[in-house]
């Protein structure tokens, strides 16, 4: 019983539902009751003007200050690597101005406006923080904020090899002959060995579908997904939204999606491997040698490129149009999102001197559309995309994709509107990709046109 209430508790969501509605909530009344007191309340005569005058203008300090603060952190001194977004520093800098009016209330007043004031202190921070992190969808839940898991080992089911084609599996299922599956996949973590790399890599996520969990799988396509910097394998999974999605597609095609891997690419929260084999780790090695022969030993995956995609937010998105083109002989397809033009962790001069031993052009090889020039095929496609507020994402997407297209990539460019540098977008982005993925693979037809997809725009 303590053990169902704990993980009831864990998997209640940050970003809808009774956490955030009875914080705003409680948080709003609370506001109404410190404003009602100010108006009507006794004034104490050693203050000239009325408190609610005075509080009203501390605000307004408070407010200017913190928005000043939040643009300068965000888009000029570029603390995040990537700019926070209007939303995000205009909620910033009202909660500054919430706090600024109810400590100059608390100051001011006395008595039960006071302790109002001040219990609103916590109240306001914490709605503000639910604000932010309903912009960007980071922590859906409070186990993903306090870091739980609720994920078991790969080691605790049984993985069979696969014992017929997704055509087959198909025809199959037109029969209503398929083999007993669970409703629904499983998300699981393993440490995948870093043999090829010695790479020290976190604990992977794998995601496997109804059909992969059955005694006679198919043998099915992959996506290989990143998170961003900073961000874990977990982070994808939860913040990404990937196993209700792609149990969604599975309930659609007779228990079939792709298999999908989350491995780790930078090792630890705050490292930046550059996704690049260098001298702070063999990354590179990691993802494209050690995780795929894994995975083809393993799992039941198909081992050919056309069936392979590889993709990732963020960091994890310029990782993605680095070794996609690097390795087309792996993966046939990419799917990036608000990815960045080149590797980025400091300056380039900084990288090539501590990633690179003060080689130039072994950073240069890095870049995407140097890599595309260079060993992009024709044979595979780029699904990208970036959200509408994520102006410098939007223009690197562009620029990415006509590389690509000089290779004779197929190429599809998506705007999520309403969104920025957020996982709303990869969302977005991701679920129109798994339709536009499943057709390339042969799981399913894609339900719809892409231009018909209302929570994307397509560019081109």
């Amino acid at each position: 019983m303590r053990n169902s209430v704990w993980k009831m508790l864990m998997e209640l969501s940050l970003i809808r539902g009774i956490v955030p509605q009875t914080v705003f909530g409680v948080t709003a009344v609370a506001a109404l009751v410190l404003l009602i007191g100010l108006v009507v309340g006794k004034r104490n005569r050693a203050h000239r003007m009325h408190p609610l005058i005075v509080s009203l203008i501390v605000a307004v300090a408070a407010g200017a200050v913190g928005l000043l603060a939040a643009w300068l952190v965000s888009d000029v001194f570029m603390a995040f690597e990537v700019s926070l977004g209007w939303p995000v520093i205009f909620t910033i800098a009202g909660g500054i101005a919430a706090v600024g009016f109810v400590i100059a209330s608390a100051v001011i007043v006395q008595g039960l406006r006071r302790v109002v004031a001040i219990i609103l202190v916590p109240l306001i921070l914490v709605s503000t923080a639910l604000g932010v992190d309903s912009i960007y969808g980071e922590y859906q839940t409070i186990g993903n904020l306090v870091g739980y898991s609720p994920y078991a080992s790969l080691s605790s089911v049984k993985v069979h090899e696969s014992a017929m084609s997704v055509d087959q599996w198909r025809k199959r299922a037109q029969r209503n002959d398929l083999p007993d599956m669970p409703q629904t996949g499983k998300v699981l973590t393993v440490t995948i060995p870093n043999t090829k790399s010695n790479f020290a890599a976190r604990p992977a996520m794998i995601y496997l579908p109804p059909a992969a969990l059955s005694e006679m799988p198919p043998t099915l396509p992959v996506m290989e997904l990143m998170a961003g910097q900073p961000g874990s394998p977990s982070r994808l999974i939860d913040a990404g939204n990937i196993a209700a999605m792609m149990d969604s597609y599975a309930a659609k095609h007779d228990g079939l999606a792709p298999i999908v891997i989350v491995p780790d690419q930078n090792g630890e929260v705050s490292h930046n491997s550059l996704c690049a084999d260098t001298t702070q780790g063999n990354a590179e090695t990691y993802l494209t040698k050690d995780v795929v022969v894994w995975a083809k030993r393993n799992l039941p995956v198909a081992k050919s490129a056309k069936m392979w995609a590889i993709g990732g937010f963020s960091q994890g998105g310029t990782c993605t149009t680095q070794l996609g083109p690097r390795h087309p002989e792996l993966y046939g397809a990419m799917l990036p999102v608000d990815g960045e033009l080149k590797p980025t962790n400091g300056t380039v001069a900084k990288m090539v001197k501590e990633y690179f031993a003060g080689d130039q052009s072994a950073y240069d090889a890095q870049v995407p559309v140097n890599v595309i020039a260079a060993t992009g095929s024709s044979d595979q496609a780029l699904f990208s995309g970036a959200g509408e507020r994520d102006k410098e994402s939007i223009h690197n997407m562009r620029l990415i994709a006509q590389a690509a297209r000089k290779v004779g990539m197929d190429v599809t460019e998506l705007v999520v509107p309403d969104t920025g540098h957020d996982w709303h977008a990869v969302q977005a982005v991701w679920r129109a990709g798994l339709d536009w993925f499943g057709e390339r693979t042969g799981l399913g037809e894609m339900p719809q046109p892409l231009k018909d997809y209302n929570q994307v725009e397509v560019l081109q």
